[in-house]
């Protein structure tokens, strides 16, 4: 048995460190191929010592650019790899572009591709992570939902045959580090629990048109005098902020630099609710026991919204949408059971035995 990982971003570089520990358990060999997508490999990070994350067999090095010139490079070079690997299996992560030229190299070279984090749909269905999602379940022969939804969001597209809803691998990891969320920044800053709104904002939709920004931070301040706002600021918010002149509108907030994993998640767990347009954080709320308020269209967590717990906002009603009162109680068990990696690994253990026809 020989599993091929692709990744490119830090999330699927986590997402296949859990993936690894169940594999190594197993005895399937997995051989781990790093597009450099992303190319900040840094070992120093806290999850590559609790993980026990390795280096890759191969790093693509393929950098930045278009879209195009990305996939196209990654393309050509994961090629040259599987010619000389020849695995039974392509696992891809996520919706990067690492994803999508991942499975499509596979699919053409008539290698089986699975997909982790299979069946999430968003609008608009323009955006290139859409884009990357759908054309990746289309050419995967198992797709492992992390929800319900995402089960439900591939059958109503036709496709019904591999389909596992195995939970998240995130909810996992989420449970695994628990232990480990650290509350320096908390006491530091002389917080009190659930008295304080944690905002992260960083989407270029959001932050960089002047008027949009204005808009949202405006909204910021007014829930800022009913409720303390801490505001890990990003570099990219920070410059725009800087840029439109929009400095004034951060007085009465609590600015600080961004944090660290285990301190950011030490702030949710003692937050009243979160604010933010990160996919990850929404959830990673969620899996804290606390409500986000997600300034987006749309979510690829749609569950989250569904279930009346996460709410979406815009720029002329998230003052409203974050302080009106919340009636629903916590929908419990959304993303699984805290072993989707287990779960996976299983399935990929089974579809092995039916290839080879062993009971």
């Amino acid at each position: 048995m020989r599993v091929l990982s692709l990744v490119g971003a830090r999330p699927q570089i986590i997402k296949e460190a859990m993936l690894h520990r169940e594999f190594k358990e197993k005895g399937i060999e997995e051989i781990l191929v790093h597009s450099g997508q992303h190319y900040d490999y840094n070992m120093s990070d806290v999850f590559f010592e609790v993980l026990e994350i390795r280096q890759p067999h191969y790093n693509l090095n393929v950098g930045s650019g278009t879209h195009g010139e990305m996939t196209g490079k990654i393309m050509i070079e994961f090629e040259k790899v599987l010619l000389r690997e020849k695995p039974d299996l392509v696992l891809v992560y996520g919706d990067t572009n690492t994803t999508l030229a991942g499975a499509l190299v596979a699919a053409k070279l008539k290698i089986p591709v699975a997909h982790v984090e299979a069946g999430l749909r968003q609008h608009p269905k323009d955006m290139p992570e859409e884009i990357n999602r759908i054309v990746t379940d289309r050419v995967s022969q198992i797709l492992f939902c992390p929800s319900k939804l995402a089960v439900k969001n591939l059958e109503r597209e036709g496709i019904t045959e591999g389909v596992y809803f195995v939970g998240d691998v995130m909810y996992d990891l989420f449970l695994k580090m628990e232990d480990r969320f650290r509350y320096d920044v908390f006491e530091k800053l002389g917080l009190k629990e659930n008295e304080f709104v944690l905002v992260t904002l960083h989407r270029d939709f959001n932050v960089d048109d002047p008027v949009k920004l204005r808009k949202i931070l405006e909204q910021l301040k007014r829930i800022s005098r009913e409720k303390k706002v801490v505001f890990p600021i990003h570099p990219r918010t920070k410059n725009r902020v800087k840029e439109f002149g929009l400095e004034n509108l951060l007085e009465g907030m609590v600015v600080i630099d961004p944090v660290d994993y285990l301190n950011l998640m030490g702030l949710v767990k003692r937050c009243w609710k979160v604010v933010t347009d990160s996919g990850g954080l929404q959830k990673e709320a969620y899996f804290a026991g606390k409500r986000a308020i997600v300034v987006m269209p749309d979510t690829g967590w749609r569950e989250l919204v569904e279930a009346g717990w996460n709410k979406l906002a815009s720029e002329e009603n998230l003052f409203d949408v974050t302080m009106e009162e919340d009636r629903s109680e916590y929908p419990s068990g959304l993303y699984g059971d805290g072993n989707a990696a287990g779960k996976i690994v299983e399935v990929i253990e089974e579809w092995f035995r039916s290839l080879r026809g062993i009971h």
